[in-house]
């Protein structure tokens, strides 16, 4: 995403819509699924979802939509380093919102990570200029960071969101729904992107736009669709471990490519690490370990409480002697 705005990519609403818009690329699982049960069921029907749990999937569609927006005009006015450790705290707004929505349980060790995390993002907050692009005012680099809270936030409403919808949903979840679910959110994420493309001129911006990227318009083609090609894997696997495991979880993953950016960013970006960087990172994997070791006791725990399976009485003289 960083890619297009540094060689000349401006259309924030354009970006925002490439996160969803390659929604198609999911009638090619659900094809394969259909024709794998038509095979043994001829009667069996082309889509599982009913009108409630579409209903539902499109109201978190929408929600999705603004989020792409909030996130993408963060991106195009922050650092990668920057904007990936702001998002890293969707972790905490993920773990309050699933406490909220799924009655998740907290531990020592998960609050020691919210907390992290958190002062992880003051910590950037306290030095909002010293990795200031080129050309930018303070003011939209502020504006940045807030909307990029902001995208951490609401994604840390949607993700529990998506969990209770999958508990409240009367029909039996599986995957073939989630990936249903899926497209139907991120359809109509992309109406509301569209209609935002449309207002701003985007569409008729795309050929001038290409013609003027700094790596030439057949690159320019290649970054759009390798970004709607890869979000919709990002989507995927999001929402499939909520349904494999749990809200928190696919936030907890979510947040771990925080220092896999910070090193890519730096990297081909040559972007600055500063020490309120190094220190936003230490705190934020702090977090994260924390976390892990959190999960990992209680795993320990819920073994050992959970009742042993008793071999039963031979009924063998030679074995009872």
């Amino acid at each position: 995403m960083r890619l297009y705005f540094i060689h000349g990519g401006k259309r924030v609403w354009l970006s925002a819509w490439l996160q969803t818009s390659g929604w198609p690329v999911i009638l090619i699982p659900l094809a394969i699924t259909y024709l794998h049960r038509r095979a043994t069921d001829p009667a069996t029907k082309l889509f599982y979802m009913k009108t409630p749990l579409f209903m539902a999937a499109a109201i978190v569609g929408v929600l999705t939509g603004l989020d792409d927006y909030l996130y993408a005009y963060g991106v195009a006015r922050l650092p990668v380093s920057t904007s990936s450790l702001i998002i890293a705290t969707q972790l905490a707004f993920t773990a309050g919102f699933a406490f909220l929505l799924v009655k998740e349980k907290f531990t020592y060790y998960s609050i020691n990570a919210v907390v992290l995390l958190t002062a992880g993002a003051g910590v950037l907050a306290m030095h909002t200029t010293s990795d200031k692009p080129a050309g930018e005012s303070s003011r939209e680099y502020m504006m940045g960071f807030v909307m990029t809270l902001g995208a951490a936030a609401l994604y840390g409403f949607i993700l529990p969101l998506v969990e209770l919808t999958y508990k409240k949903s009367r029909q039996e979840i599986s995957y073939t729904l989630v990936m249903e679910i899926q497209m139907i959110m991120c359809l109509l994420a992309t109406v509301f992107c569209t209609v935002g493309m449309l207002i701003n001129k985007d569409f008729q911006a795309i050929p001038r736009e290409a013609r003027d990227f700094e790596l030439g318009d057949a690159k320019y083609y290649q970054v759009v669709v390798w970004s709607a090609v890869i979000w919709q894997c990002f989507f995927l696997g999001a929402i499939g471990v909520i349904f494999c495991a749990s809200s928190l979880l696919s936030g907890i993953l979510i947040a771990l490519l925080l220092p896999a950016t910070e090193i890519l960013a730096v990297i081909f970006f040559q972007e600055k690490f500063q020490a309120e960087k190094g220190v936003a990172l230490g705190l934020s994997l702090w977090g994260f370990a924390s976390y892990f070791y959190g999960e990992m006791k209680e795993n320990k725990k819920k073994k050992l409480a959970a009742p042993q399976t008793l071999m039963p009485p031979s009924n063998n003289p030679v074995g009872n002697a």
